[in-house]
C-alpha cells in the first residue's frame, strides 16, 4: 500500500492534533529553524509543523572556524617524521625519567605507538599518524584528541623561522599543556 504526501500530512497534522489534547505537559516542536516550547493546550493551530514525520536528516551546518585560527604547517613526508620522532622520543625520555622515579608508572614505545599506564588514573596512547601527518594522543581523562604541527611565527621573524609546536585545531591547545596538566610532565621537545 503506498500513500500520497498529502496522506502523510494529513496523518501528521491529526497525531499533532491529537496530541495537543490529549496531554497537558510543556511540549517543544521543532519549526526547521526554531524549536519553540509551549503549553500543549495553549497551541494555537498555526503552530502545528505541517511536517511532523520526516525522512531528512537536518544537520546543524559547523561554525567556521575564528579568524584567528591556527593552520597546520605544510610538511614533508620526511619533515613530519622528524618531527613527530623528535618529539615523541622526548616525551618518551620525560617519562622514564618519572618511571625511574616512580616505579608504579608502566612506559612502552614501538613503531610509532607509545603507551603510558599511571596507576589510577588510565592508560594514555600517543601515536603517529603519518597519512594526516599528526600525532594521535588517547586520553583516560579528556578522551583523543589529533594534534598537528603549526608553526607559529611573530612579528619580527623572517617567515619560516617560527617555533613549532603540536596543537589541537579544535580548541588552540597545545599536546605539551595537556601532558603537563595530566600527567605532570613538562615536554622540553624541539622546535
Amino acid at each position: 500500500m503506498t500513500m500520497s504526501r498529502a496522506s502523510f500530512t494529513k496523518i501528521g497534522r491529526l497525531a499533532a492534533g491529537s496530541v495537543a489534547i490529549m496531554t497537558r505537559r510543556a511540549a517543544a516542536f521543532n519549526t526547521g529553524r526554531l524549536v519553540i516550547s509551549v503549553r500543549a493546550h495553549t497551541l494555537p493551530r498555526q503552530f502545528i509543523p505541517s511536517r511532523p514525520f520526516s525522512t531528512t536528516l537536518r544537520l546543524a551546518k559547523p561554525s567556521p572556524p575564528p579568524a584567528t585560527a591556527k593552520k597546520a604547517a605544510p610538511l614533508t613526508d620526511n619533515q613530519y617524521h622528524e618531527l613527530a620522532n623528535e618529539y615523541l622520543e622526548a616525551v618518551l625520555e620525560k617519562y622514564e625519567e618519572l618511571q625511574d622515579e616512580n616505579g608504579d608508572i608502566d612506559v612502552e614505545f614501538s613503531a610509532g605507538v607509545m603507551t603510558v599506564k599511571i596507576p589510577n588514573v588510565g592508560t594514555y596512547v600517543l601515536n603517529k599518524q603519518p597519512p594526516n601527518k599528526q600525532i594521535w594522543l588517547a586520553s583516560p581523562v579528556t578522551g583523543p584528541k589529533r594534534y598537528d604541527y603549526v608553526i607559529s611565527e611573530s612579528q619580527g621573524q623572517k617567515q619560516d623561522t617560527g617555533k613549532g609546536e603540536w596543537v589541537y585545531l579544535r580548541d588552540g591547545s597545545t599536546l605539551s599543556e595537556l601532558l603537563l596538566q595530566e600527567t605532570g610532565i613538562v615536554v622540553d621537545g624541539p622546535s
